[in-house]
């Protein structure tokens, strides 16, 4: 992330420690996470009884070893507060609230297909507004806004994006600074391919089998990350996985919504815009299956390249396309051979579709309360 924001939510650099542990591991109880973060059992027991006052922990159902003695795990907990995440594809909106713990408990779509910024943003306070008389919001805190952007930052450190074309009105703005003074909460901002890769890394629980993957992100144009350590790798100038700008010339066939589109109205489709493609599945599953061999090849040589560059644990095909594509550009993916003796990684397929991107946008600020510096 290129912008640090103020979280609402003040832990000690140990406490936060914990909460990043158990993000990634899953619940433990305090012995474990004595030996996993080489605590004393007397300290873990201190700040774990702070986490839990706080509001970020919870004790769940005990578990009996073998000796007998039961263990009480500990996992996050969504009383601490809520986040929020959305996003303006072409077209229509994505909002999502989401609680400390990782649970969503709102999904809002709605149409939406106006360039401005103020206007996107406004709209996103109301459901906001709307949404916070709900029960079990009712006290709870507000720990931030996530929004996912489409555009890379065009120069190092900057907080600006330049942003695809049916959002040219996002360019010129300090977007963080600019959504804050609207709406007077934290906002976090990040690429939308990113974002995807995130949330799908944490929605398979991949965390607990690897500690990184390589996402390959199919939307309105074609994208991707990197997921270090269970979080976001932005790289130096916060462009990580901007795979877009190795199919810069836009009329020549890509791996991308756009591409997926023209080619089926080059084959007599009447589409105007990628949201229309799930309707007409059936009535051009022909064109679609060639278009899908041609982007699997397209994309599998992103997958060798950045496999062997990144050595990834896992490689994830996430995107904004109609999910019965994906799935099928996954299976393709799974049959198409490794091209060293190396072992070939395993390949996972979003289970959340365009959703994953206002996840992954929620995850910011939750992330943020408890990732530290090492």
């Amino acid at each position: 992330m290129l912008n640090a924001r103020k979280s609402p939510v003040s832990l000690s650099s140990d406490q936060k420690r914990i909460l990043w542990h158990i993000r990634r591991h899953g619940p433990m109880p305090r012995s474990r996470l004595a030996d996993d973060l080489d605590m004393h059992n007397a300290a873990i027991t201190r700040l774990a009884r702070e986490l839990i006052n706080l509001g970020c922990l919870d004790e769940t159902e005990s578990q009996t070893t073998q000796r007998g003695r039961p263990l009480v795990p500990l996992a996050l907990s969504g009383r601490v507060g809520y986040a929020a995440g959305a996003m303006a594809h072409p077209g229509w909106l994505e909002l999502v609230l989401m609680d400390f713990a990782g649970d969503v408990f709102v999904r809002h779509a709605e149409p939406f297909s106006s360039p401005d910024p103020r206007a996107f943003i406004e709209r996103v306070g109301e459901l906001l507004k709307q949404h916070a008389g709900e029960t079990r919001l009712i006290r709870s805190r507000f720990l931030g806004l996530g929004v996912a952007v489409p555009g890379f930052v065009p120069h190092p450190g900057s907080p600006r994006r330049w942003t695809t074309q049916w959002l040219e009105g996002w360019r010129e703005i300090d977007l963080p600074d600019f959504f804050e003074d609207c709406l007077g909460l934290p906002v976090w901002t990040e690429n939308e391919s990113t974002l995807a890769g995130l949330a799908d890394f944490h929605d398979q629980e991949l965390a607990r089998s690897y500690a990184s993957a390589l996402s390959l992100f199919v939307g309105h144009g074609v994208g991707g990350s990197i997921v270090s350590r269970s979080d976001i790798m932005s790289g130096e100038y916060g462009n990580a996985g901007d795979v877009g700008q190795l199919y810069p010339d836009l009329d020549l066939p890509r791996p991308s919504g756009i591409d997926l589109v023209r080619t089926i109205n080059e084959a007599g489709g009447t589409l105007g815009s990628l949201h229309e493609v799930a309707d007409c599945l059936d009535l051009h599953a022909d064109v679609i299956a060639r278009w899908v061999e041609r982007a699997t090849g397209q994309l599998m040589m992103l997958a060798y390249s950045g496999a062997a560059w990144n050595d990834p644990g896992a490689l994830l095909i996430t995107g904004s396309i109609p999910l019965p594509i994906l799935q099928q550009i996954g299976e393709r993916a799974r049959l198409a051979p490794w091209p060293s003796p190396r072992p070939a990684r395993p390949i996972h397929v979003t289970r959340l579709g365009s959703w994953a991107i206002p996840i992954g946008a929620a995850l910011l600020p939750l992330h943020h309360v408890m990732t530290f510096e090492e």
